[in-house]
């Protein structure tokens, strides 16, 4: 199998897979389950394979399920964790699902290396727009895929700061948002939203309490 052979299985460029391989561009998701099919993978097992040629070598533990995640046991206590996927084309199903109380249609999944095992669910997004991307290390730019872990319904109405002043994606009843959040005032039952991108086109405002219908703490990205 050469690098031509696969370009011109999934429809890229001979250029795009030598930046593909050497890790220069982001590959989408619909190429890169055209990737894993051409060799006969899962996407999980596409990310093992990455995963064996770094640093981390694939554990002979078997993998496990937990909310909704696949959790592949690595050395060093890491795993590889399968995650549902909400694209920026897949946010209104999304919400629709949530509003009718049906049963979420995750249909893509992405994966992420993680060092513990968290006790609430997990889920990624595709961040839109460059209202988070100021430029420093805690930036979110425009395309950028984020890893969050969901915030506990009884953790919106509270007030301990160890929650607050970090990156968090806000499922409300009318959009998906990733926004820097400073807090909350419980009277008022609003949520203080901040954009780390400082031109004046993005404002900070506040959020209803009552609007945001999930929320999830930023804790990895990929570009």
């Amino acid at each position: 199998m050469s690098q031509s052979d696969l370009a011109k299985e999934i429809g890229v460029s001979l250029r795009t897979i030598q930046l593909y391989e050497k890790k220069n561009a982001n590959i989408p998701i619909k190429n890169l389950t055209k990737i894993a099919a051409f060799f006969d993978l899962s996407i999980a097992e596409l990310y093992l394979q990455e995963v064996n040629e770094s640093e981390a070598t694939y554990s002979k533990r078997k993998p496990f399920t937990k909310k909704g995640s696949v959790f592949y046991p690595l050395d060093h206590g890491k795993h590889l964790v399968m995650v549902p996927l909400v694209l920026t084309e897949y946010q209104k199903a999304f919400l629709d699902d949530l509003a009718e109380n049906a049963q979420e249609k995750d249909t893509f999944q992405t994966g992420f290396i993680i060092d513990f095992l968290p006790d609430e669910s997990l889920r990624a997004f595709e961040v839109t727009g460059d209202s988070m991307n100021n430029g420093s290390i805690e930036a979110i730019p425009n395309k950028a895929v984020v890893l969050g872990l969901k915030l506990q319904d009884k953790s919106l109405m509270d007030e301990d700061k160890t929650l607050w002043d970090k990156a968090y994606v806000l499922v409300c009843k009318d959009r998906i948002i990733c926004k820097w959040v400073t807090g909350i005032d419980s009277e008022k039952k609003t949520m203080y939203c901040q954009n780390l991108n400082k031109s004046p086109e993005y404002q900070d405002f506040e959020l209803s309490l009552n609007d945001i219908l999930q929320a999830y703490t930023v804790i990895k990205q990929q570009l």
